[in-house]
């Protein structure tokens, strides 16, 4: 059976941006839609889901954060976001938002198009993965990784996880008490690896330790390489 083309929304305020990339991936076979402001494609997502979104963070009306917030609260389409600002704050509120990457401007079309298929790769690689028997939970003190339903349960209270937190957690907890390197996680969870991916990393774990502050369990770092989740001392 032929694979469904992938369709896309983009928002951008910059004619000449949204253009550039809604050339460039339909070009690469994908069906795209842009709209000029997020409220615009919050609107049509309403009307007609995507399979990924692709926000720019600065645009009139509401920008990219509160349109990541409201299509956080009915949906897990993956979300990337544009963004000129390149502040450790902004790059983390976004992710923080639901986001599941960003790249900052200016960026290349390629670029992009590399984080697009590492995300699609990701969700396929997921797909295949249901076809296998599944697997028992596998639990490290406190938490449980319930594979079949992708969650992560703290004391049996299912956490609050985005798609790239949860892919995060997945893997510390598989491997828990080793020492995981920012360039398995990278390669891992995000497909390859940037300088700016490795920011979205420590983010990611930032958030993950806030998350699990109350289990017997803990992220530490292991300085110059990466973190490893071990007992809580």
């Amino acid at each position: 059976m032929k694979e469904q083309t992938k369709r896309i929304y983009i928002a951008d305020d910059d004619d000449h941006i949204r253009e550039i990339i809604k050339t460039f991936l339909d070009s690469d076979g994908y069906e795209t839609e842009v709209f000029e402001r997020g409220d615009l494609l919050l609107g049509r997502f309403a009307e007609k889901p995507c399979d990924l979104v692709i926000l720019d963070v600065m645009m009139p009306g509401p920008d990219g954060f509160a349109i990541t917030s409201e299509l956080r609260k009915t949906s897990t389409v993956p979300i990337i976001l544009l963004t000129a600002r390149d502040s450790e704050n902004d790059l983390a509120r976004g992710l923080g938002l639901g986001s599941d990457d960003y790249i900052t401007k200016p960026f290349s079309a390629m670029a992009l198009l590399m984080r697009i298929r590492a995300i699609f790769r990701r969700i396929e690689f997921e797909r295949e993965k249901h076809g296998e028997p599944l697997r028992e939970s596998v639990r490290f003190r406190d938490l449980s990784l319930e594979e079949d339903r992708r969650s992560v349960l703290l004391k049996d209270e299912a956490l609050a996880l985005t798609p790239t937190e949860y892919e995060v957690l997945k893997y510390l907890i598989l491997h828990a008490n080793q020492a995981v390197s920012r360039k398995e996680l990278l390669e891992t969870v995000w497909g390859f690896e940037t300088a700016v991916e490795t920011r979205a990393t420590d983010d990611t774990v930032r958030r993950l330790r806030q998350k699990i502050t109350q289990s017997d369990a803990v992220i530490s770092a292991v300085w110059g390489y990466g973190f490893r989740l071990e007992e809580k001392k």
